[in-house]
This record gives C-alpha cells, structure tokens and sequence, in this order.
C-alpha cells in the first residue's frame, strides 16, 4: 500500500477578489473529488487572491498506480482550470 500526497500551487493571475477565488477553489476541490475519489482541501494562501494552494492525499495499491493517479490528477488540473500550476511537491509514503 501507498500513500499519495501533493501539495499543488496554482496562480490565478485573473482573480481580483476572494470571491472569485473561492469559486475556482471550490470547482476544482469538487471536480477532483468526483473524478478521482481522493482527498482534497485548500490548505494555504485562503487570505491571498491570486494563490491557490491545495492539498491531495490518497492511497494506491502500487507504485505504478501511484504515479499514474500522479499524472492523470495534474493533467486535469491543468485541463480543467485557468489558473497556472506554478509548483508541485510529491510525497510517497510506502508500506503502512
């Protein structure tokens, strides 16, 4: 067994206020969740408009699995939003 964890920053150069912020935040939260069955929450930045910073946890079965929930959850991001992936942090926890 495998714990997947992320910590995805993106930039929302277009956002002007909290409010818009928040509903980008919260579409791509839910989208995720839907799509990929994992744990998501914004973990950092809530006060800053134009920072999203978000959190990911799962658990995989395998490495090779891990690495493609990896990929597939940064391809949707960056397909699924207008906001920029400015930097990604991985984490592997292997055998619990």
């Amino acid at each position: 067994m495998r714990i997947l964890l992320m910590k995805i920053t993106l930039r929302a150069s277009w956002s002007h206020s909290l409010k818009e912020k928040r509903m980008v935040v919260k579409s791509i939260i839910q989208k995720l969740k839907n799509k990929f069955n994992i744990s998501v929450a914004e973990i950092d930045d809530q006060d800053i408009h134009q920072t999203i910073v978000i959190g990911i946890a799962s658990i995989c079965g395998t490495s090779s699995q891990l690495d493609s929930t990896m990929e597939h959850i940064i391809t949707f991001i960056e397909n699924n939003s207008d906001a920029e992936i400015v930097d990604i942090q991985k984490e592997d926890i292997q055998d619990i």
